[in-house]
């Protein structure tokens, strides 16, 4: 974890890649909208044009997450 903002809905995190130990950049959003909570989760490399699909896989395994703690 970098910072923690819940007032303004924000998280950010730094993963390292298992790899090359790579830094990888995630960021968090929670927003109300009306009748609704909104999540946009980003994850980016720092280094490099590709990823071999890693900042997607960990964009699905976190929304996966989250939904596995609003189911119960």
């Amino acid at each position: 974890m970098v910072n923690i903002d819940a007032d303004k809905g924000i998280i950010e995190a730094t993963d390292t890649t298992a790899c090359f130990g790579f830094k990888d950049d995630i960021d968090v959003l929670v927003t109300d909208n009306e009748n609704e909570r909104l999540v946009d989760i980003r994850s980016k490399s720092r280094i490099g044009g590709g990823d071999l699909g890693k900042n997607a896989a960990r964009v699905h395994g976190f929304i996966d997450a989250l939904d596995g703690e609003l189911a119960n």
